[in-house]
């Protein structure tokens, strides 16, 4: 057995993963949270084992990865005979420098922080958590996994902002877009699921969860994405507004006296469906739609016309489309979502099939009428898996 260990870290937070490469199946993962806080909280779950959870404090991310071990050899499963062969690190914001997963070194960490203009939110954790991992796991090779490596392959007129060129080139600004493990995960998963090549699959994947985004990907290649230079850009998240008109900032701090900071907060912690409704959490949303609340039906309705106008898009920018996907927390739960996304497109020949997509399921499925020119389908997200696929690619590389 050869093991990689997957590591997402935030600002006072980690989520982890051990995966079993050989069979590509998980044998724990975990949470350690509220690091640096008066009492942190960690979790672990072993496959085939209870739930471990544990109230301790946690002042950093090295005191959080010690934690961590502590756990496995306490719960399982032991690191020691599990072949670690290699730790993998999502990191958001690759900028232009790196166009694919990257064994980090001291040049490489540098470089990750230095990007951290470009993702304030998540780079800085990111560093914090590669950091306290190298000190933990010093006999490994410890990679980096970019969510913006898949979207290098995007043609200039898409990630290109119509500002002036040099200001532009000076301060790296273009659309980088997020979520690329995900969505390579997903479109090739498509194109497994359908068992048709991946090369000749037009693909919009729907990655629908707190954060979202929409990619075009065209045979296993993305064309365009919804996010941009910061994971800001695209439709309406949790708590992000999406795309917005940027003179209502200049606006606002002409007549409201809002600072760039007080700016950034509300765009980024106090829209989306938290600045609509007054709560973030979708499912809380549909349940107060479904009892008729009128506030958040019309949060529902700017969502969904938001995602169908990216469809429209990126069937125009794809010349066609043989496939919907639909992933992510909501994207795979919600059936009320995935109808009001794509209702009114059926004269573009994509039908759901109410009885297909309601009820409650894990596994791909298919969505769409036995008629309807577009398959839509469900299918799980697994950026954990594609993030320790590419980091043991990586490694027999090097």
């Amino acid at each position: 057995m050869s093991a990689v260990l997957v590591i997402n870290s935030g600002s006072s937070s980690f989520k982890y993963q051990l995966i079993d490469m050989a069979t590509e199946t998980e044998l724990a993962s975990g949470l350690v949270e509220r690091i640096g806080e008066a009492s942190g909280h960690a979790r672990h779950n072993a496959a085939g084992a209870d739930r471990v959870e544990q109230t301790l404090p946690i002042p950093d991310h090295t005191a959080g990865f010690a934690v961590m071990l502590a756990t496995f050899a306490a719960s399982g499963p032991q690191l020691s005979t599990a072949n670690l062969v290699a730790v993998g690190h999502r990191v958001v914001q690759g900028g232009s420098i790196f166009q694919g997963p990257t064994v980090i070194d001291d040049e490489v960490l540098a470089q990750i922080s230095a990007l951290s203009d470009l993702a304030p939110l998540h780079n800085p954790a990111h560093v914090q958590g590669i950091n306290a991992a190298r000190a933990q796991f010093p006999d490994v090779p410890h990679v980096a996994v970019f969510d913006t490596s898949f979207h290098q392959t995007m043609p200039a007129p898409a990630y290109t902002y119509a500002i002036n060129t040099a200001l532009a080139a000076e301060y790296s600004i273009r659309r980088y877009g997020a979520h690329g493990s995900s969505h390579k995960f997903v479109s090739e998963a498509v194109a497994e699921f359908l068992g048709r090549p991946l090369a000749e699959l037009k693909t919009i994947v729907l990655h629908l969860g707190n954060g979202a985004s929409a990619c075009a990907v065209d045979g296993g290649v993305s064309i365009d994405t919804s996010m941009g230079l910061t994971p800001l850009q695209g439709l309406v998240m949790g708590t992000r507004s999406g795309d917005i008109d940027p003179a209502v900032l200049f606006h606002l701090h002409r007549k409201a006296g809002m600072s760039i900071e007080e700016l950034d907060t509300l765009l980024n912690k106090q829209s989306g469906m938290l600045g609509l409704t007054g709560n973030g959490d979708m499912r809380d949303v549909e349940d107060a739609a479904v009892a008729g609340d009128a506030v958040a039906q019309a949060a529902l309705d700017v969502y969904y016309h938001r995602i169908r106008g990216y469809v429209g898009n990126y069937i125009a920018q794809l010349g066609g489309l043989d496939v919907i996907v639909f992933t992510a927390g909501i994207g795979e739960n919600s059936g009320i979502v995935r109808a009001g996304a794509l209702a009114g497109l059926e004269f573009l020949g994509i039908e759901i099939d109410p009885a297909k997509n309601d009820p409650f399921s894990r596994v791909a499925r298919v969505i769409s009428t036995d008629d309807s020119k577009v398959t839509v389908l469900v299918i799980p997200t697994n950026e954990e898996l594609e993030i320790a696929r590419q980091t043991l690619e990586t490694i027999k590389a090097a």
